[in-house]
């Protein structure tokens, strides 16, 4: 059973979200949990001094996430009534990273799915700074989905990679699973000036080639040297409906997590955004 963490703090970007992780698994057995970390809201009251003021504004916070979380449980119900798939809800008194990760430690979790942005929405950014967070520390795949998206099947994937990692077999089995449900095409950019692959090189892109099995391959190079104009125009010109990266050291991703690229590239990043964390699991 595939195992999915949608965080939300109630916002109409994370039910999107929660919405487009009901599509894109509807046809795999899986256990959606929703989960609204709240220790932010109790403490956000920074005059209360007394622990039994703050004990009784932490109650009443939690009986405010908890009916909050039925309402929420009801309503995807309803939206997608699949028989395949099982809800399930937490409200939890901590951080959103701290209680995510130790989720998706204790319940062995495949992938989280959350909304670029939150409640807060602050359009001049490309990620919130809980998307952002989540995507470097959660120790699990992360699946952002942009504001206002409309959910449609990810025929075209864009996988930009070098080459020069290991890929973990747990999480591009994943990547194959979704992909071979919608038997959709990976594009895998090679971006380099230099196009000879070193045999390591060789050697990891027949791995990607055997493990993404399910997919139509399409292996390409570009001599581009700036590594987020290289992706967006391929976004653009090849019509791509999600961007795969992994989030390790040597890797694009990580030079385009610096905020400041993330805005740049966040200029044409309209589309789902799914980052490997390359993790052993």
């Amino acid at each position: 059973m595939r195992k999915i963490v949608v965080p939300t703090d109630f916002s109409d970007n994370a039910y999107n979200a929660l919405k487009y992780a009901c599509e894109i698994f509807k046809y795999e057995r899986s256990e959606i949990c929703v989960i609204h970390a709240f220790a932010d809201e109790v403490y956000q009251l920074g005059n209360i001094k007394e622990r039994g003021l703050l004990d009784k504004r932490k109650d009443e916070v939690e009986q405010k996430t908890a009916s909050a979380l039925s309402e929420l449980m009801a309503r995807i119900k309803e939206y997608a009534p699949n028989p395949k798939h099982k809800y399930t809800s937490i409200a939890a008194f901590g951080s959103l990273i701290d209680e995510v990760n130790d989720l998706v430690e204790r319940e062995n979790i495949d992938i989280v799915v959350m909304g670029t942005r939150g409640a807060a929405n602050d359009r001049s950014n490309t990620f919130g700074s809980n998307t952002l967070n989540v995507m470097k520390y959660v120790q699990c795949p992360v699946l952002a989905i942009p504001e206002d998206y409309g959910y449609h099947q990810p025929k075209e994937l864009l996988f930009p990679s070098n080459y020069l990692i290991p890929y973990k077999r747990r999480e591009l089995k994943l990547l194959c699973e979704l992909t071979g449900s919608f038997r959709s095409t990976i594009h895998l950019l090679y971006i380099d000036p230099m196009k000879k692959l070193s045999l390591r090189q060789e050697d990891n892109r027949d791995f990607l080639k055997a493990e993404l099995r399910k997919a139509n391959l399409i292996f390409e190079t570009t001599p581009e040297k700036d590594k987020t104009m290289a992706i967006t125009k391929y976004i653009v010109h090849q019509n791509i409906d999600m961007l795969v990266m992994v989030n390790t050291r040597h890797s694009h991703l990580e030079d385009l997590l610096m905020p400041t690229t993330l805005n740049k590239l966040g200029l044409h990043l309209k589309i789902p955004f799914l980052v490997l964390q390359n993790l052993a699991r």
